[in-house]
């Protein structure tokens, strides 16, 4: 598996070709189980992978649905995959369930689409930037202290693993004018990271664009991250105060790609949003 291999996202893909593999059948679960003599909720929960089946319960179903041997090559694939940890699994005591989970989605996506009205999105800060940000915010989101260096090391190693990597991730953000003058940390901190937005802007895989201070927004909506992946449906994460959440209902996620695509025809082009970057760090020369 490569160092961009999703554990979780093998589970669920696993789960929805065993789904799919049943459905061809007309197999209801309850049948499945029946045949294998397996509670039905076990089936339920390898399909919805809420559980990791074992090599033996993969070559069962492969036996019962008649698989060619390719196949039952690949499932057996997807269940190794799945059984291994990524890399973020040591942090797994220190940060929510459900930050884990957007580690291990944007690990197999091929690419995001990030509006951000408030901060510079996650994978564009500096390590200063992410040092003040979330001592800033630490008592709003009920980020204990000690998770502090935790929440640092991650955000780092998510840029290196999807961004400076032979096969990155394809990263677009719109962000509004206002990021560029909310001050997390001093001047300093500031200026290195809005010189950092320049620099990592001109990497081939990265767009940036901002939406000016003076144009509307043309929607209403907080921060998200679409993503998207090569064999699996495009997810939307939203995070608020009281955690993060991930919208997969074909129609939401639709909204969503509607939204960004609104938000990145109101906005600066990529040009001109490293000229108004440029012209800010003026400010920050204090």
């Amino acid at each position: 598996m490569s160092e961009r291999g999703s554990p979780a996202l093998r589970r669920r893909r696993l789960g929805m070709e065993l789904r799919r593999l049943r459905e061809n059948l007309n197999l209801t679960g309850d049948e499945v189980a029946e045949r294998l003599e397996w509670s039905t909720a076990k089936v339920s929960r390898i399909e919805n992978a809420k559980t990791l089946a074992g090599q033996a319960d993969v070559e069962a179903l492969a036996g019962l649905y008649e698989v060619d041997e390719v196949l039952r090559g690949v499932l057996i694939a997807l269940r190794r995959d799945a059984s291994r940890k990524g890399w973020w699994e040591r942090y797994r005591n220190s940060i929510p369930n459900e930050y884990i989970a957007l580690i291990g989605m944007e690990a197999e996506a091929t690419g995001m689409q990030n509006w951000e009205p408030q901060i510079v999105p996650g994978l564009l800060q500096t390590e200063g930037y992410i040092r003040s940000l979330v001592q800033a915010t630490q008592h709003a989101s009920l980020v204990p202290s000690s998770w502090l260096q935790d929440l640092v090391e991650i955000r780092m190693e998510r840029q290196r693993t999807l961004l400076h990597v032979p096969d990155p991730l394809t990263h677009v953000s719109v962000f509004h004018e206002s990021v560029l003058r909310n001050q997390y940390g001093d001047a300093r901190v500031m200026r290195d990271q809005l010189t950092h937005l320049i620099e990592v802007s001109e990497l081939e895989h990265v767009e940036m664009r901002i939406l000016p201070q003076d144009v509307p927004p043309p929607v209403s909506t907080g921060a998200f991250v679409y993503m998207k992946f090569p064999d699996f449906p495009d997810v939307v994460y939203i995070e608020d105060l009281l955690g993060g959440r991930f919208m997969e209902e074909a129609e939401t996620v639709y909204a969503y790609e509607r939204a960004f695509g609104h938000l990145e025809e109101r906005a600066l082009d990529e040009t001109a949003s490293q000229e108004l970057i440029k012209k800010t760090i003026k400010y920050w020369i204090k």
